[in-house]
């Protein structure tokens, strides 16, 4: 079996707020690549629940936060489509994206 690593190295200041993160994927040819922000989640089909770990830079734009959940709920709407294929529960979730979007003010 082949094995494969994503990881993500993360410099916390004094307080333990992140700094600098920088993200690695050698199948996909990224190589300490900044980011300011990242999201991942993953399913512990014992307890039946999403665990989460949630970071961002302390110098992350607000705009550029609006931003990135925007297209985080976005992915999320196609991920459940091609899971489920229940095309209206997706455009519902997509729907409720562009009121996300419009009432942070990303879009008008």
């Amino acid at each position: 079996m082949r094995k494969t690593q994503i990881t993500i190295d993360v410099e916390l200041d004094e307080n333990h707020i992140p700094e600098t993160m920088t993200w690695n994927a050698q199948d996909g040819g990224i190589e300490a690549q900044e980011t300011k922000a990242t999201m991942i989640s993953v399913w512990d089909d014992k307890a039946m629940e999403a665990l989460r770990i949630d970071l961002w830079t302390k110098d992350m734009p607000v705009d550029q936060m609006k931003m990135f959940l925007h297209q985080i709920l976005v992915s999320l709407a196609n991920t459940y489509e091609r899971a489920t294929g229940e095309e209206d529960v997706a455009k519902w979730m997509e729907e409720m994206a562009e009121q996300f979007a419009a009432k942070s003010a990303i879009r008008m």
